[in-house]
């Protein structure tokens, strides 16, 4: 017989959905499906492991780079500088300009397929070990331990009466929350205005754009909500790379994964017991992998869009696997072909083309870092008038020469030109131009019409720097004339 499921009318906002249906027998029994559920808080257990200690070591180094690189300076010039005012980028004592960001789209595209490469060998271990995010929150987790407890203290604390030891430990909590957002906040405008002019300019009261205190305001806010109260909600629910990471997955994608062949059946047991004897596995339904977990899944039903391979739950399980005198790896990084007893390939197809692609891009992206040259000349001929003949009958034509010193220091310039026998420039041809600038040159350009034996010849312009005769730029233009 056919299964008939008609549904209840519910009224907008209702939460529950009640659903009637099944066979003969259960006609009339109703169900309640829950369309939404509002966030489970998740208390998650600490757990010490060689993963763990790899995981620490990553998020800690992460975060001091973060908040100490913008206070490196060099030659009184951050070493990481966004000045979006002077239209410039200073990345580690390399200037980039507007006519950059071709570099910048290239570099996006590099990680873009470096995230790719690593998420086909490894899945999410970004997610696990170097996610912004996950760096954040386990931060946050950590001051949240300090203040209230561990994870059985924590619960107590949270279902416990009011009272004034749980305000304070609340209220000094969610201080260093703040605390720490403030500095993230703070230190990522300080990115984008030097940090210490910034740190000054607030200390004094003397900042007075409203811009840099929003953007202060709403890292901090963001950063608070995000890694203190969001969390797990972040992942699940706001980050694509979660959605679409399964293009990339294979059956032989490195992922976290739980033996269900050697675990199963599960139940518990004592230490000395002969579990095998009665049919069971080495599971012994202890839930520590489900209690350690940051999105609060049990990676026991299978891989879920939700494990972030954090390893937490490997570490965990192996903790329990000692205690009990058993073999570790019941939790593993391991592949969906290992697991089948078949013989697992790093080295395949798909893997090799995001790596050749990747290296050629790397390599492209180095050699253009490498032979790049800070400085450009652009030349602009004038319109109003084709060429006009001097009193000394010399051909001449007008240009406007800018040069842009994309170095970090101010330099004299020389100018020169080539492409026809005897030409010459008849303006000024050297010129101190300032780091960053762009500096217009009006220059005139004479050629004798004894010389031309055509109406038009294709000339280059050339500058040099008068410290290093290697900072040099070209720039091809037109001369136009009458010839004898």
């Amino acid at each position: 017989m056919t299964e008939r499921i008609p549904v209840k009318h519910i009224e907008p906002g209702t939460q529950n959905l009640e659903v009637y249906g099944g066979d003969s027998a259960q006609s009339g029994v109703t169900k309640s499906v829950e369309l939404y559920a509002s966030r489970k808080k998740i208390y998650v257990k600490k757990i010490k492991g060689f993963f763990q200690s790899i995981r620490r070591v990553s998020l800690w180094m992460l975060m001091l780079s973060y908040f100490s690189i913008c206070w490196i300076s060099i030659n009184g010039q951050q070493i990481v500088h966004f000045d979006l005012p002077a239209r410039k980028f200073h990345l580690f004592g390399i200037t980039f300009w507007p006519q950059d960001f071709v570099l910048l789209s290239f570099a996006l595209i590099i990680s873009a397929f470096g995230l790719f490469f690593i998420t086909t060998l490894f899945g999410r271990v970004w997610c696990g070990y170097t996610c912004p995010q996950t760096a954040w929150t386990f931060i946050f987790m950590w001051i949240e331990e300090k203040i209230e407890g561990s994870r059985n203290q924590r619960i107590k604390l949270d279902n416990a009466a009011s009272s004034f030891e749980k305000s304070l430990k609340k209220a000094v909590k969610h201080a260093l929350w703040l605390l720490v957002a403030f500095g993230t906040g703070l230190t990522f405008v300080g990115y984008f205005y030097p940090i210490r002019d910034l740190s000054v300019d607030l200390l004094t009261f003397s900042v007075s754009d409203g811009w840099t205190h929003f953007w202060i305001g709403f890292f901090t806010i963001a950063t608070y909500l995000n890694a203190g109260w969001l969390r797990e909600q972040v992942c699940l629910y706001m980050c694509p790379y979660a959605r679409f990471q399964s293009v990339m997955f294979d059956s032989n994608t490195l992922i976290v994964s739980y033996d269900k062949d050697r675990g199963d059946p599960r139940g518990s047991r004592k230490r000395e017991s002969d579990y095998k004897e009665k049919g069971m596995g080495d599971c012994v339904d202890c839930n520590m992998c489900v209690q350690v977990c940051p999105t609060g899944i049990d990676i026991r039903d299978g891989l879920q869009y939700e494990c972030i391979g954090c390893a937490l739950c490997i570490d965990a399980c192996d903790s329990i696997m000692d205690k009990m005198d058993y073999d570790p790896g019941l939790i593993s990084y391991t592949t969906e072909k290992t697991l089948q007893g078949k013989v697992s390939k790093m080295l395949r197809p798909k893997s090799l083309a995001y790596a050749a692609v990747l290296l050629a891009m790397v390599v492209g992206f180095s050699l253009i870092i490498w032979f790049r040259i800070p400085l450009e000349i652009d030349v602009i001929k004038d319109r109003g008038a084709l060429y006009q003949l001097t009193g000394m009958g010399q051909v001449e034509n007008s240009y406007v020469v800018k040069i842009m010193n994309m170095s970090e220091v101010d330099d004299d310039f020389q100018l020169s030109v080539s492409g026809i026998k005897g030409i010459k420039i008849t303006t000024p041809k050297q010129v101190r131009v300032r780091s960053g600038e762009i500096y217009s040159l009006p220059t005139s350009v004479e050629v004798d019409p004894a010389n031309m034996d055509s109406t038009h010849y294709t000339i280059e312009f050339s500058v040099s720097a008068q410290s290093d005769k290697s900072l040099s730029a070209t720039s091809e233009s037109r001369f136009l004339g009458t010839s004898e």
